[in-house]
């Protein structure tokens, strides 16, 4: 129905009084959400969004990152103590790498609707699983052949070589001002031209010394150019979740990931002879 009383209209259309917010009625438009404002338990960490990440949440990724390399090298060190473990992870090594993948997958998918402790629990069993099939690979280059001898130093090469390229990409990415989000499709189309030839490889070439060191050698720039743009954005609080927490796991999956590459395709480097 229409107001047909002049002094109730007037009065309603007149502005508020400095000091005093407009009521839900005059509002036109909700208030937008001042920027500066730190993340919350409850605001969520949006992708894309203006608000700066809330104090400690760079830490808190890189936390549960070396967290999640434990993991994985107790894991590793148990399939590689073991003969009788080592046969068994290495007959179903494709089921535990599609096992990662899917976890990989779920957690993307789901982490804007999971609860944080869940979040963090799928990241730690994809941990586990992965350091099982890291355990294989580590063994492949470090056990003896018919034609040489077992060499741990390419596999302690690679780790410390691993080390310093991700501290460095880190620190980098962390400090700079320079926007790296250009470079994120860049690196990503790297990413996928990486995995077709690396699958190509294991079906087509697989004893090819001098192919494995090239994808190596464009492994190491495509991971290293990952971690600096992964820091950013994980800095920036550009990483999706249902909160800061579950935000947080997805970073430190994203720097686990850019470490463990890294330390693969050193060790292509470092043992293209195998």
């Amino acid at each position: 129905m229409y107001n047909n009383d002049p002094e109730r209209t007037s009065q309603s259309s007149q502005p508020p009084l400095p000091g005093y917010p407009l009521s839900q009625a005059q509002a036109p438009y909700p208030a937008a959400p001042a920027t500066g404002v730190p993340n919350t338990l409850t605001g969520g960490v949006r992708v894309g969004a203006a608000t700066r990440p809330r104090e400690g949440f760079l830490t808190a990724s890189f936390v549960w990152m070396f967290i999640g390399l434990l993991v994985s090298a107790v894991a590793a060190w148990f399939v590689m103590s073991n003969p009788a473990n080592l046969e068994a992870i290495a007959n179903s090594w494709f089921i535990l790498l599609f096992a990662e993948l899917g976890l990989v997958f779920a957690m993307t998918l789901l982490i804007t609707r999971i609860n944080p402790l869940a979040a963090l629990g799928m990241f730690f069993v994809y941990a586990l699983l992965n350091g099982l099939t890291l355990g294989v690979i580590v063994w492949a280059y470090t056990a003896p052949t018919s034609t040489s001898a077992g060499d741990v130093s390419g596999v302690v090469s690679a780790f410390l070589g691993a080390s310093a390229i991700f501290a460095g990409a880190a620190i980098y990415g962390g400090v700079t001002k320079r926007d790296l989000t250009s470079l994120g499709g860049i690196l990503f189309m790297g990413l996928i031209g990486l995995v077709v030839v690396s699958f190509a490889q294991i079906f087509f070439f697989a004893g090819n010394g001098m192919a494995s060191f090239i994808i190596g050698v464009v492994g190491v720039l495509v991971f290293t150019g990952l971690t600096a743009w992964d820091v950013q954005r994980i800095k920036n609080g550009q990483v999706p979740g249902l909160n800061a927490e579950s935000a947080s796991v997805m970073g430190a999956l994203a720097l686990y990931l850019d470490f463990v590459n890294l330390f693969l395709m050193l060790l292509r480097i470092f043992g293209s002879s195998r």
